[in-house]
């Protein structure tokens, strides 16, 4: 448990020093291509939460959901993507990505066990949202194929950052200690969310 909360820290201490954290998107750069495609989802707390919780939900589940749940995001992410730099509108892109974190929050609090299927379609339905705000908001001059490679390999690392530290938790925490603790995670997140949804 003391390695656990050593880690918590650490790592909030690391998200907090980020630059712009606070639903910070546009980067802006004339010639942005990989390195800022990479930087985007971890510019924004909406995002950066919502990831992680996807990888945190997945560990939860077990099985298959360790891939299929971030597949699921990737993928539809990408979809979004595409629509966003098509300039195809989405309604309520931002409300989306906040309710994202609020919901995937509860759903790990809550420790949801809804059927493989309908976890991913939730999960993919939340990434469209956050692919269209990353597709919309892209520069004009970026090189679309790198940024959006680089946005696609950081959010999947992400998820392994999220899968990773769940399942570190079951690993040096007591089972069922550790299953709250992940249920504790995430009504954290949840919470987050909501106070997102309030400063927006």
């Amino acid at each position: 448990m003391k390695r656990f909360a050593l880690a918590s820290v650490t790592a909030a201490a690391a998200l907090a020093a980020l630059p712009n954290a606070a639903l910070a998107h546009t980067f802006g750069a004339h010639d942005a291509g990989f390195v800022h495609g990479f930087m985007h989802p971890v510019g924004g707390w909406d995002h950066l939460l919502a990831m992680v919780a996807v990888g945190l939900w997945a560990a939860q589940r077990g099985g298959k959901a360790l891939w299929a749940l971030p597949t699921a995001f990737v993928g539809a992410m990408i979809g979004g993507g595409l629509l966003g730099l098509a300039g195809i509108d989405l309604p309520q892109v931002e409300l989306g990505i906040v309710l994202s974190v609020v919901a995937l929050g509860a759903l790990i609090a809550l420790q949801s066990r809804l059927p493989l299927l309908a976890s991913a379609g939730v999960v993919a339905l939340f990434a469209v949202f956050h692919g269209h705000a990353h597709g919309a908001e892209m520069p004009e001059a970026a090189q679309p194929l790198l940024y959006g490679l680089g946005f696609a390999l950081s959010t999947a690392l992400l998820h392994g950052a999220g899968i990773g530290a769940a399942l570190s938790l079951r690993r040096f925490v007591e089972d069922r200690k550790g299953a709250l603790a992940l249920r504790g995670t995430g009504a954290v997140v949840g919470l987050a969310g909501v106070a997102l949804l309030a400063l927006g």
